[in-house]
């Protein structure tokens, strides 16, 4: 037994043994290490976040200033890709297809997530499957503004003005099934109006018309238009959040006029489906300290938008009962495309 032992022969069989071992022994370590790098250690390169509206919309202003915050946080850079169309939903399915390594991620909106689903009948994803909900990230009210030329102050002398010229007027709005279109919807049932909705590929190009009087009124997220609302560009009736917004404290509620008329547009971070969990609690807690960061939540309030963290459970429940509460919306407002 000693002399097989000691046989060239026996310990080159037991080296090459013991070089297998090792490796498969490196090999699952560092598979182990991987996995667990996964987490501790993203990101190791740039993250690409998706916006799913176009540049100059509130959504990119707000989502630039969060990836800032976030590249400062993780070490890389948060790099925004505007991808718009249909409301948002050509960005979000965009997203839904990348993969779910935590390197792609993006917005998901009140208008892709919560009311595409029961106004658009060929939409390319499902909302509730093919996404990881990540992190809420801001909410904020739609603004009603109107050309400065129209001859309004109120909002009563805007409602007496388009019913007694029914049909005359036009309103735009930043595409099909986004939160300022169904406001919009919500106010002319509300008000028993008669005015054409003009579409466009997001609120920037929407204002531009407005500025120029091709279209005569629109609702859009506030941090959008409150300059040009300050700037005399635009007169600004009425903000749709149960209370007056504190960047615009003169401003009225639409509530005031139509009680219990509220529409709360909100953005959070979300990915494909599939992403590991100890990823998502990677991500969700350095969103957490990006919106805690107090130049950042100074920069959101200024332009009417409140910061909003949750987790990814309380994202992925508030977002089927936004579906559920937008659905009946809908249903009373008889709102679909066009």
């Amino acid at each position: 037994m000693e002399q097989e032992r000691g046989s060239p022969h026996v310990v080159r069989r037991q080296l090459l043994l013991g070089m297998v071992a090792g490796t498969a022994g490196l090999a699952t370590a560092r598979a182990a290490s991987g996995q667990r790098g996964t987490a501790s250690n993203w990101p190791d390169r740039p993250v690409v976040y998706i916006n799913i509206f176009p540049p100059g919309a509130a959504t990119d202003t707000l989502s630039r200033v969060y990836c800032t915050k976030m590249s400062e946080l993780a070490g890389q850079q948060f790099v925004v890709e505007n991808r718009s169309g249909a409301g948002g939903t050509v960005g979000q399915a965009a997203i839904a297809q990348a993969p779910p390594d935590g390197y792609t991620v993006g917005l998901g909106s009140i208008a892709s997530l919560a009311i595409a689903p029961s106004i658009l009948p060929d939409l390319s994803y499902d909302p509730a499957r093919d996404f990881t909900f990540i992190s809420g990230l801001w909410k904020v009210p739609n603004l009603l503004i109107v050309n400065k030329d129209l001859p309004v102050r109120t909002l009563p002398e805007l409602v007496e003005l388009l019913k007694k010229n029914p049909g005359k007027y036009t309103y735009g709005s930043s595409g099909f099934g986004t939160s300022p279109h169904l406001t919009m919807e919500m106010f002319k049932q509300r008000a028993g109006l008669n005015i054409l909705h003009v579409p466009y590929r997001g609120g920037a190009p929407a204002k531009l018309d407005l500025l120029a009087g091709r279209v005569q009124l629109m609702f859009d997220n506030m941090p959008t238009v409150i300059a040009s609302a300050r700037e005399g560009q635009v007169k600004a009736l009425a903000v749709t959040s149960a209370e007056r917004n504190s960047a615009a404290p003169d401003i009225p509620t639409m509530a005031e006029f139509f009680p219990g008329f509220e529409i709360t547009s909100w953005g959070s971070l979300v990915g494909p489906a599939g992403i590991p969990a100890p990823l998502v609690e990677r991500m969700s807690s350095l969103t957490k300290q990006a919106l805690q960061d107090p130049g950042l939540r100074r920069f959101f309030e200024e332009n009417g938008a409140t910061t909003w963290w949750t987790t990814s459970q309380e994202l992925a429940d508030f977002r089927t009962a936004q579906q559920r509460l937008f659905a009946e919306v809908i249903r009373a407002t008889g709102a679909k495309v066009q």
